[in-house]
């Protein structure tokens, strides 16, 4: 049976003070826009809870070579995060790496952890979702000439989505047009194309505001990267079929389907957005090498690498639309389940939906137009964590199986 272990934890940490010789800056602002949720009221205006940041000229930059540009990547410590810090680093950019004084998987990494993990980039401990301390921490690090943001929510619940796939997303922003950034590459999802859920709703929201940044400042550009699912969600399963145990699967194990991007061909792909003008006020829907792959095709492939017969537990997708009814309607009386709700409609919205590009004019899922980039595939994911396990890919605080 599925079971969902989620938690919206996010530590804070401490503050810095601006440096004294810093000179008084002018502001810039974005539109306060009201966000609703579907049948509530306003939960917050990015005018209310965002206060502006201090602009600074656009660098140029694209003309420069790597070793002579800045490029701030918050979200630094997370899954892919910690790839981009190092494929950056690897093509020769500076980077200025934004991390909580306590990270990892429930916070079991130093900051001595941190600064060695990511070295030799520049890091910088800060509070994302508090943008005056963001603004005072990074100040003194300026200018610089893009920046790349890999947050995401935790676990999805509603609040925590708000707070960090809008609002902490925005303060990067923010703080990068402070800094002179001049492009902004934005870790999205590509499931925000259909948006269901309450993180979608956020990530959505915060890329209208990007869009509006650079229709505002012709010499401000973005990207927006949706890549599909990672190596690591696919994963969860090897050691419970390496232990001899079946493969469960929801309905036939052919509801949905994927084009999985390991966090090496993601990196450098967000890497490539920096330079790449193409790129520029974009969104780019991207996925791994091959052909999309079902849950039934992923679970015979598994079982083909371990040389054994399949067997499979296929689970009802119906048992999930009921656990969510109930948690929903308990919802209502009880607020405080509110996440739990949100929770169920997360893992459902995973176990029947396609992790793949949505033909407009077909209103299907494709794997045709869901553009492939980089060379691992799952395949070689599987191998690897069969001989080797899930060392460095643990699903943490989000698991499903």
């Amino acid at each position: 049976m599925a079971t969902i272990l989620l938690s919206s934890r996010l530590p804070t940490t401490g503050t810095a003070t601006p440096s004294p010789t810093r000179p008084a800056p002018r502001f810039l602002s974005f539109p306060g826009t009201a966000i609703r949720r579907r049948g509530r009221g306003p939960l917050l205006a990015s005018s209310a809870v965002s206060p502006p940041a201090p602009a600074s000229a656009a660098q140029p930059y694209r003309a420069l070579p790597a070793s002579e540009t800045t490029v701030l990547v918050t979200g630094a410590t997370g899954y892919i995060g910690r790839y981009v810090v190092r494929e950056l680093l690897r093509r020769g950019h500076r980077v200025l790496a934004v991390a909580r004084s306590r990270s990892g998987i429930r916070g079991r990494n130093s900051p001595d952890d941190v600064v060695a993990d990511l070295a030799p980039a520049q890091v910088v401990f800060s509070d994302v979702t508090d943008p005056a301390a963001l603004l005072a921490d990074l100040a003194p690090h300026g200018p610089v000439h893009a920046a790349v943001c890999c947050l995401a929510s935790r676990g999805g619940g509603v609040q925590d989505s708000w707070r960090v796939d809008y609002r902490a997303t925005l303060h990067t922003l923010q703080a990068a047009r402070g800094l002179g950034a001049a492009h902004f590459v934005l870790l999205s999802a590509i499931c925000v194309q259909k948006p269901l859920l309450e993180f979608q709703r956020a990530k959505l929201k915060f890329e209208e505001e990007l869009a509006a940044e650079a229709a505002r400042d012709p010499s401000f550009t973005y990207s927006v990267v949706r890549p599909t699912a990672f190596f690591k969600s696919l994963g969860g399963q090897v050691d419970i079929v390496k232990n001899g145990q079946p493969y469960v699967m929801f309905g036939d194990g052919k509801l949905c389907a994927c084009k999985p991007i390991s966090e090496e061909d993601l990196a450098a792909f967000i890497a490539d957005c920096i330079y790449d003008q193409d790129k520029a006020n974009k969104v780019l829907p991207i996925g791994g090498p091959g052909k999309a792959l079902t849950p039934l095709e992923q679970g015979e492939m598994l079982f083909r690498l371990l040389g054994r017969e399949p067997k499979f537990i296929k689970v009802p997708i119906q048992i999930m639309d009921a656990v969510i009814w109930v948690l929903d309607g308990l919802a209502k009386l009880f607020p405080g389940l509110e996440d739990a709700a949100e929770f169920g409609k997360i893992g459902r919205y995973y176990a029947s939906e396609s992790m793949l590009l949505l033909d407009p004019e077909t209103g299907e899922y494709s794997d045709e137009k869901t553009p492939s980039y980089g060379k691992d595939t799952l395949e070689q994911f599987f191998q690897r964590v069969i001989r080797e396990g899930m060392a460095g890919q643990e699903l943490g605080e989000q698991t499903i199986f």
